[in-house]
């Protein structure tokens, strides 16, 4: 049952990381009322709204798509670490 857990947890992550590299780079190139955007924007603004407020872009630069990836990463290391401690 832990590995299902660890398994999980890891494609979660993975999914949610790879939206937010796609969202990047959706960005430089196709327009913001495109549908697959609008969609990547409407999953991915919960999440990256909180970092916004605490880290504002810097300039030009949004860094919340980083804060966010190194989260996610963080994040599913403590679980995984987690629930192979329970095992």
């Amino acid at each position: 049952m832990m590995d299902f857990g660890i398994t999980l947890i890891t494609i979660l992550a993975n999914i949610i990381i790879w939206l937010v590299i796609a969202n990047t780079l959706l960005s430089f190139f196709v327009s913001p009322y495109h549908p697959v955007r609008q969609t990547l924007d409407r999953l991915l603004e919960p999440m990256l709204r909180p970092i916004r407020r605490i880290v504002p872009p810097a300039g030009m630069f949004d860094f919340s798509p980083l804060v966010l990836i190194l989260l996610l990463v963080v994040l599913r290391s403590i679980l995984v670490s987690l629930l192979l401690t329970l095992r």
